[in-house]
């Protein structure tokens, strides 16, 4: 099976997630495909097909390159045991607060967070 044939679901969810720069390239038995996703999800999405297709990573003909687009919209889900400060330490430059006002929509206590939330990480 060639190695554009076994990603082929991985590539066409990057093109329909609208990745810019989409580069697809097999060299030496390793495919590379490059690109700027629009939003993190998208990148978690094209990371998840990854995974569903060589779960444990060992393969190793695939390079996966997707960059998330300056100033696109991350999003992070809450885990068992986490608080705004915990989250707001896995990005440089960002306080709690920030995320407390980008999810004031969902987040009415910022000291009652669930798990399973899906956050809006904004720009630090």
């Amino acid at each position: 099976m060639a190695l554009q044939d076994k990603y082929a679901e991985l590539v066409q969810a990057a093109n329909s997630g609208g990745v810019t720069g989409l580069q697809v390239a097999e060299q030496n038995g390793v495919l590379y495909v490059t690109g700027t996703a629009p939003s993190s999800a998208v990148k978690d999405q094209i990371w998840g097909i990854y995974e569903k297709l060589d779960p444990e990573m060992r393969a190793g003909d695939l390079v996966l390159n997707i960059s998330l687009a300056e100033g696109a919209e991350q999003e992070y889900e809450v885990q068992a045991g986490d608080n705004l400060s915990k989250i707001a330490k896995k990005y440089p430059g960002l306080t709690w607060q920030k995320i407390f006002e980008a999810n004031k929509d969902k987040i009415k206590d910022p000291d009652m967070i669930q798990p399973g939330w899906k956050l809006k990480i904004p720009s630090a």
